[in-house]
């Protein structure tokens, strides 16, 4: 048995309306189960079926059963891992495979137990080990589910065609989740990620949400809040393919709320990149807000592509709002004037959602 779980004491009965409420989260059956439906529950046997009334008691065990198609449904509790769920089989592009919480119940995957998570300072987490969830696969999706106290909350390396959403990835002792290696087309849909920190570095390296050190181009990052971490909010540290972040908010990151000795963490909102080498890719970062971080706002570090920066806010930060001291010539941080060498028509910074006519106008 690769873990424990606790939570959802006491016996259930469950009936065939449960297969009705599944086709309330995930939509039509040929969309969303495909073949089969594992449920997995804390009062339920890994020997069992995984069946509504005989449900499995691991996470692990439904992914280790899950084909293209089928869908996993987590009921609500805290699942303690003493190993790391490692997910490797890949869906396809017609029959993802899906993992969910059953009907917005509460699902807290805990990795304290994890040797990984108590990586000792200066120590490294072997790669096999790096996340409460360690994901090597594709044409997943995966929503709402709570991951804490692990060694990074989701790492997923070499990872194409995801759709990660509603996750709440935080207290961990690495990056809440990151995105690295051969990885592109993933979709990261309203992530909470707060509170991470790095014990093993003093702050240097626990971001909210890093894509870095890979490629792969489609990434998109939508309605995230990243706040409270130890070093960036979002980081694209080293990672040479371009992604697009929008509608997205990074506060409160890189204070050392941990009273680490010789700290080490940054503090930008948004690290839109860095590292050598550096090809000079577009990332894209819209309609988003950086405030109360103790470095930058938003900082180029030191990258050479053409960031555009569209309709971005940030204020209260300890730096610079918008640090683009490389990409400065071919960053765009508002539009184009117009033919008659008039500023652009719409400003670019704090406009009021109903349009209001107030503030600066040019």
């Amino acid at each position: 048995m690769r873990n424990t779980v606790s939570g959802m004491r006491g016996t259930a009965i469950w009936t065939a309306a449960v297969s009705v409420a599944l086709l309330t989260v995930w939509g039509p059956a040929s969309e969303a189960y495909g073949a089969t439906t594992l449920v997995v529950a804390a009062n339920g046997s890994d020997s069992a079926p995984g069946t509504v009334t005989q449900p499995l008691r691991t996470i692990q065990r439904a992914v280790d059963l899950a084909k293209p198609g089928d869908a996993i449904a987590v009921r609500g509790g805290t699942y303690a891992l003493t190993d790391n769920i490692t997910i490797t089989t890949s869906g396809t592009a017609s029959q993802p495979i899906s993992l969910a919480a059953y009907q917005g119940e509460r699902v807290v995957v805990d990795g304290e137990q994890l040797p990984a998570s108590h990586t000792p300072v200066g120590g490294s987490i072997p790669r096999a080990e790096r996340g409460a969830v360690h994901m090597e696969a594709s044409y997943w999706r995966i929503s709402g589910i709570e991951v804490v106290n692990g060694p990074y909350g989701v790492y997923c390396d070499g990872c194409d065609n995801n759709v990660f959403s509603r996750l709440s990835t935080h207290d961990n002792y690495e990056s809440g989740f990151q995105l690295q290696g051969s990885s592109g087309n993933d979709q990261i849909l309203n992530l909470d990620s707060y509170g991470n920190r790095d014990p093993r570095k003093n702050g240097e390296s626990a971001d909210g949400l890093a894509i870095k050190e890979g490629s792969g181009t489609g990434n998109v990052v939508r309605g995230a809040r990243l706040w409270n971490n130890v070093d960036d909010g979002f980081d694209a540290w080293k990672f040479t393919s371009p992604i697009v972040i929008e509608n997205t908010i990074a506060y409160g990151n890189g204070f050392n709320r941990w009273n680490f000795p010789d700290f080490a963490g940054d503090g930008n909102g948004f690290k839109m990149g860095g590292g050598s080498p550096a090809p000079a890719v577009a990332h894209t970062l819209r309609n988003s807000i950086a405030y109360r971080n103790a470095a930058h706002g938003v900082t180029d570090n030191g990258y050479p592509g053409a960031l555009a920066l569209t309709r971005n806010t940030t204020w209260a930060n300890a730096g610079t709002g918008f640090d683009a001291d490389v990409s400065g010539g071919t960053a765009t941080l508002t539009g184009p004037r117009s033919g008659d060498g008039s500023l652009p028509p719409a400003p670019h910074f704090l406009v009021p959602r109903n349009g209001a006519a107030v503030g600066a106008r040019f």
